[in-house]
């Protein structure tokens, strides 16, 4: 497998998870999640992952309005990068272990097509498809996306013309991806992102990476990111088995032990680890060629 010579970077903003209080560089407000975007596209950011959260409590939210206010703020200050939106939100099962047909709070279930709303109104260049479910963490969390959902997700999202990033935490959910293309529901160029270290899906380990990416349909696009310390390892894992790359808050805090980071410079490190690579970091415009996505208006 080739080096990539040529690396999208995609910063994944701020996520759903319970980093809020963990960090104060995360941000929470529509204000501060365009402001972070901005920030990561000056140092380098090809493309920005976005989710909201309420704005009062840091809690991860699936609100239009507070998609809507993200994008128009970011496109108000006229910086150009790739807008991707998780529609992701809407997966989430907490059971009861003893009762398992009896959902706890942090449950959040919708089916597929539930989980578009702000995807059909606002049109972005990306958004995410999560193409299976999964043990999400230890306890009785469930990540939910059935075949059923995912089909109909599929084919809406091909209709809206927006590309979807297909998530993939296991080989299983690769393999079902797949299907989606030959059943005709994804479009060339397809969009992969390998997401590794995310208990209890593919281990970050490099093996297991060259594993799904000798699966991957020819012609994809990939990137591959892992969580916490192993954020920056990726980046080169990525880009010497021909990927691109994703860093940001979503995924790790840190810029070093101990050391918390902003979103701008977890992409500054990573434009670092691939000029010295001996590659280059697209541009925006090489992004959307490459991911076959609309010039930019």
């Amino acid at each position: 497998m080739p080096v990539n010579h040529e690396v999208i970077i995609t910063c994944a903003l701020t996520g759903a998870g319970d980093t809020v209080r963990r960090s104060p560089h995360v941000p929470v407000t529509p204000e501060q999640i365009a402001a972070s975007a901005v920030e990561a596209a000056a140092a380098g950011a090809a493309v920005v992952h976005v989710h909201v959260r309420d704005p009062g409590t840091g809690a991860p939210s699936r609100d239009p309005r507070l998609y809507a206010e993200v994008v128009d703020r970011i496109k108000q200050t006229g910086t150009d990068v790739v807008i991707n939106l998780t529609a992701g939100m809407g997966g989430d099962l907490v059971i009861d272990p003893d009762e398992p047909l009896r959902q706890l709070p942090g449950t959040d279930l919708v089916g597929g097509l539930e989980r578009l709303p702000h995807v059909e109104e606002l049109l972005p260049d990306i958004c995410t498809l999560d193409c299976g479910s999964l043990n999400f963490g230890d306890g009785s969390n469930l990540y939910v996306s059935t075949p059923d959902m995912l089909r109909a997700g599929a084919k809406r999202i091909q209709e809206l013309g927006v590309r979807p990033e297909l998530e993939i935490f296991d080989t299983g959910q690769l393999w079902f991806a797949k299907q989606l293309l030959a059943e005709g529901l994804l479009d060339d160029p397809t969009v992969f992102q390998l997401c590794m270290g995310i208990p209890w899906g593919a281990p970050a380990d490099p093996g297991v990476l060259q594993s799904m990416v000798n699966m991957l349909p020819e012609g994809a696009q990939w990137a591959s990111f892992a969580l916490g310390r192993m954020q920056m390892p990726w980046v080169a894992q990525s880009i010497l088995l021909g990927g691109n790359v994703r860093v940001g808050l979503e995924d790790n805090l840190y810029l070093s032990r101990g050391v918390k980071a902003t979103n701008g410079q977890l992409v500054e490190r990573a434009v670092q680890i691939t000029e010295l690579l001996g590659a280059t970091v697209a541009t925006p415009d090489r992004a959307r060629a490459r991911l076959g996505l609309k010039p930019r208006p």
